[in-house]
């Protein structure tokens, strides 16, 4: 078959001569269709809530709260990079808000002598009750059982009952074996 035989003949993947391209046209002139230029989903995303455990109190907040909470822990646990996008998040909000919004941001510090505050901070104890101000505090299970392992001596029977009674999942703790007073 000669060149010609072959491009005349028409079949698979070999359309009619008349309807073919021909050399440097497009197969598609007007050109790809512009893409719509759709704002991502903020509004939804942002809007939707989530239940949330805080200090043993399930309460539900909007995903845009959430992540705020989420930014704020984390600088409170060092991270520089997170309080730095927390405070600019802050400015952007102070100067979008009107004169008539105001803007409550809370900053706990630890008082020197406060030690159920530092307690809570480093995740060594919790307020049982988070909206009281004079509420008992109980260790975390964790807590107690480092200290345990640093024993020179053994607890009293009355000893072991404070330390029982201040321990927040006593249950689970892995007491010594030399421990009597248990939950």
């Amino acid at each position: 078959m000669d060149n010609i035989e072959r491009e005349s003949t028409v079949g698979y993947r070999r359309p009619p001569i008349s309807t073919r391209f021909k050399k440097g046209q497009s197969g598609n002139p007007a050109g790809r269709p512009p893409a719509r230029r759709q704002q991502p989903p903020y509004g939804s995303v942002l809007g939707q809530t989530f239940k949330i455990l805080e200090s043993s109190v399930e309460r539900q907040v909007t995903a845009t709260e959430l992540l705020y909470l989420k930014l704020a822990k984390l600088g409170l646990e060092g991270d520089t990079g997170a309080s730095r996008v927390l405070l600019a998040l802050i400015k952007q909000v102070r100067g979008e808000q009107q004169a008539d919004e105001q803007v409550n941001i809370v900053i706990v510090s630890v008082a020197p002598g406060s030690v159920t505050s530092g307690l809570e901070i480093l995740h060594m104890a919790t307020k049982l009750d988070p909206y009281r101000e004079t509420a008992r505090m109980a260790l975390e299970l964790w807590v107690v059982e480092a200290a345990l392992e640093r024993l020179l001596e053994p607890f009293t029977p009355e000893q072991q009952r404070i330390v029982v009674e201040a321990t927040r999942t006593a249950k689970k703790v892995r007491w010594p074996d030399w421990w009597t007073e248990f939950p």
